[in-house]
């Protein structure tokens, strides 16, 4: 099964109720990039890559429909099943730029699970049930509405909240998160996210400020050299998640003891196959993390969920997807979506969701 074609499509998603705001960036809409792979066989996988605008990481989605037109010609010909092989082949046509590789790898896995007959879950080792947890991430907001936020999600049935905190004073975010906890107390998990907004200070006066709220502390500077410098001093676990861009980074992070667990993105990361290594990695050191993605429709959904199923519960965090901030589904009829603040496991072969005809227009490059 070789790759005979490779199609590009552009697609915005507008944000529901938007503007969604992190300490670093607000966004209206999301400018995502989907990768349709045909084989010489007739099949077709999908994958998708959908940064949240140029600055809350280096990634950008111009960039991302550079930097599969630059592999794509390569790629023409290519083995569609041999997912090390097309990392070997992307790597040497192309240095960096893994985010525009997890497409291809996202689709390489589709197309696996077609030709099989295969769930991705299974192709990844099995999947531990047939749901997994999902959490909310609220934005940053005045407190009251982050706190009334939170009530809501809790009776969704939600077990965990990401709180995004910075880009703002200190005192505001101590505030919030004071809030939240008086509202929801022990009912649901909490994590705390700078989105690498703080400064080292203000990561000190928050933990000093609330040692008896019981929240992780996720990516609250913006380098590991800053979270080195301070974590003996923290009074709360820290998770890393844009410092996490590769392997290397992980499994700096981990040899050095700079954190406790991950909040891990499937595209940050090069897509499901290297974010397999990092979950075994976690397995072995018994690290909670999350399997999210930045933004995107139901591919990239698809792709986290099919993953989170197959790690440890005890050391799943949960998963954010992008569904309730977007007002459509690529797939019509089996999207994906959260019920009861969990998210049922798809169940066709590979990703188990297939784009709507037409759902993303014409191509906006083609290639084979």
């Amino acid at each position: 099964m070789r790759i005979a074609e490779l199609h590009i499509y552009q697609k915005d998603l507008p944000v529901v109720g938007g503007p969604y705001t992190m300490a670093r960036a607000k966004v209206d809409a999301l400018d995502s990039t989907i990768v349709q792979l045909v084989t010489d066989c007739g099949l077709t996988g999908w994958g998708e890559t959908c940064p949240v605008g140029p600055t809350y990481q280096p990634q950008h989605a111009l960039g991302a429909r550079a930097a599969l037109a630059q592999m794509a010609p390569g790629l023409i010909g290519e083995p569609a099943n041999e997912t090390l092989t097309l990392r070997r082949t992307m790597n040497a046509l192309l240095n960096g730029h893994n985010y525009a590789k997890a497409a291809i790898d996202i689709a390489a896995m589709d197309l696996i699970g077609k030709q099989t007959g295969k769930r991705i879950c299974d192709l990844l080792g099995g999947a531990t049930g047939d749901r997994v947890p999902s959490y909310y991430a609220t934005g940053v907001g005045a407190p009251d509405d982050i706190a009334r936020l939170a009530g809501e999600k809790l009776r969704e049935g939600y077990p965990r909240l990401q709180i995004k905190v910075g880009g703002r004073p200190v005192e505001i975010d101590i505030e919030t998160i004071r809030k939240v906890w008086e509202t929801v107390g022990r009912d649901m998990r909490l994590a705390v996210d700078g989105n690498r907004g703080w400064t080292t200070r203000d990561a000190l006066r928050v933990s000093r400020e609330c040692p008896e709220i019981p929240f992780v502390m996720e990516q609250p500077c913006n380098t590991m050299e800053e979270i080195a410098a301070i974590r003996g001093q923290l009074r709360h676990a820290v998770y890393l998640d844009e410092n996490t861009e590769d392997l290397n980074a992980v499994l700096r992070a981990v040899s050095l003891g700079l954190c406790d667990g991950f909040g891990l993105k499937v595209t940050r990361l090069g897509g499901l196959t290297p974010l397999a290594t990092v979950r075994d990695i976690c397995a072995a050191r018994s690290m909670p993390h999350t399997c999210d993605d930045s933004w995107g429709g139901d591919i990239i959904a698809a792709a986290c969920v099919h993953m989170a199923a197959t790690v440890n519960p005890l050391l799943l965090e949960g998963v954010w997807i992008a569904g309730p901030y977007i007002a459509q589904h690529y797939d019509s009829r089996n999207g994906v979506r959260i019920v009861d603040g969990h998210i049922p496991v798809p169940g066709g072969p590979g990703l188990g969701i297939e784009p709507d005809d037409g759902a993303f227009g014409t191509p906006v490059a083609s290639f084979g």
